[in-house]
């Protein structure tokens, strides 16, 4: 089927194309419809390039265990299946429609013909790819400096501050210096008054206040522990899930770097007129 340069300019590859531009590339792309359940390329086949227009799509692979691995659900205007359309080189993956959907079928024949024909259309692929890796480079960045300190402190009840607060006050030596003051101040002046001291030796009054003082203070300090073994465990949760991520955005970045050095050398070449653009069309 056709393609209308409508659907074109709802790919974000290719919203910078104008109007002649769009329509050249038109001309070339195919749109394929495929129903649910139904395989649009297995890992093997010659490879072509394909756009998501609508439905749902999965792309999978075998891992060494030989098991199933989901290695993208592609978006609206999203490519799949670009690396080997570039390299002409048989599909690595598998992909397969999940629902009713709609593809644009793109080949490097399709992309040699745009810059055949308009050369200058190059420069605005190369700009809308130097967008979208800015775009991940921002987002892996943003979630890379999160603040664990601020995520456990947004989760912190009120008694776990008061906690807190009696812990980090009662190890100090604030309270040591000003505890002893007080105890010698206490003594002094109860030795002083003699007999008409309120708590004469051996302060037996003084002695219940400590050991009151004793048994507030311990649960209060273990809840204070046990409140810094949770904010421990979840840094450690919050690490791993940042490491996780990470690994993945830097496996993506990896990956669409090496396809941004290859699109780049193959529209360089055929844009300083070096390429020579290949004429076969692959089988499909």
């Amino acid at each position: 089927m056709t393609c209308k340069p409508e659907l074109l300019r709802s790919v974000p590859l290719f919203s910078l194309l104008d109007d002649d531009e769009t329509a050249v590339l038109a001309a070339q792309v195919e749109v394929k419809n495929f129903a649910a359940r139904e395989r649009i390329y297995k890992a093997g086949d010659p490879g072509m390039a394909y756009v998501m227009v609508s439905g749902k799509v999965r792309v999978t692979t075998v891992d060494e265990d030989q098991q199933e691995v989901v290695v993208d659900e592609p978006a609206h205007g999203e490519f799949f299946g670009f690396a080997s359309m570039l390299e002409q080189t048989p599909h690595q993956t598998s992909a397969s429609a999940i629902e009713d959907s709609t593809c644009l079928e793109v080949s490097r024949d399709d992309i040699s013909t745009l810059l055949q024909r308009k050369p200058m259309a190059g420069m605005d692929l190369l700009t809308t790819l130097g967008h979208q890796y800015h775009v991940a480079h921002q987002l892996v960045r943003g979630r890379v400096t999160r603040n664990p300190n601020e995520v456990i402190e947004k989760e912190m009840t009120t008694g776990e501050r008061i906690a807190d607060s009696v812990a980090s006050f009662g190890g100090s030596w604030t309270f040591i210096i000003t505890f002893a003051i007080v105890l010698t101040i206490y003594t002094v002046v109860n030795i002083f008054l003699g007999g008409k001291a309120w708590d004469p030796y051996p302060f037996i009054l003084l002695n219940l206040f400590l050991s009151m003082l004793a048994a507030i203070q311990a649960p209060v300090i273990m809840m204070s522990q046990n409140r810094q073994d949770t904010k421990d465990r979840l840094r450690g949760e919050l690490d791993f899930d940042v490491n996780r991520r990470a690994e993945s955005e830097i496996q993506g970045i990896s990956r669409k770097l090496n396809l941004l050095d290859e699109r780049i050398e193959d529209l360089s070449d055929l844009l300083r007129g070096k390429g020579t653009p290949a004429v076969d069309h692959l089988p499909h």
